[in-house]
């Protein structure tokens, strides 16, 4: 679980890097609610990258949901949400908006702050190829493709409420 809020805040925090002068893809999330697919791969001491996982995310404000690693996160911006569909179980989860591992999405407020860490390997109309350098032995990469912005629809795709389960879930509550 941690590592895949790790991934998450990491995936996330490229969504919404880009250099100090802005990436016009990433300056229109704002106000929109936005699908896109995602891969991810890491690179350790200047090797290839490896994929590490890939998914599909939807995002509106500070809420998201992200399917990758075989588990679906989904996040109103309060209360998030780790629905392993393979095992029958759920977390539950409230979020501290000061955490961005808990809620990566407050990257997209502050992406202009990573400034020289991020690389814009290429973009286009409706991707964007992303390395994030972590530190001198590591970098991550972020493809995102098939981006389609849309009109906002409010939070409430953003929220499954535990009756919305099946009774054969595991439900852990952590709030």
């Amino acid at each position: 679980m941690k590592r895949l809020l790790i991934i998450v805040s990491l995936f996330w925090g490229c969504l919404s890097a880009g250099a100090q002068g802005g990436i016009p893809l990433l300056d229109k999330v704002e106000g929109h609610r936005v699908r896109f697919h995602y891969s991810y791969s890491l690179s350790r001491g200047g090797g290839d990258f490896n994929p590490v996982t890939e998914g599909d995310v939807c995002v509106e404000g500070n809420a998201y949901s992200l399917d990758g690693l075989g588990l679906k996160v989904i996040s109103d911006g309060s209360t998030r949400w780790t629905l392993d569909e393979s095992a029958r179980e759920a977390v539950v989860e409230k979020v501290e908006k000061e955490d961005l591992f808990t809620n990566p999405a407050l990257f997209i407020a502050s992406y202009k702050n990573y400034g020289d860490k991020i690389v814009v390997n290429a973009s286009g109309k409706d991707f964007l190829d992303i390395t994030l350098v972590l530190d001198d032995d590591t970098k991550a990469r972020f493809l995102l493709k098939d981006i389609v912005y849309g009109e906002p629809q409010g939070k409430s795709d953003f929220s499954p409420e535990q009756k919305s389960l099946s009774k054969d879930y595991v439900v852990t509550d952590l709030r």
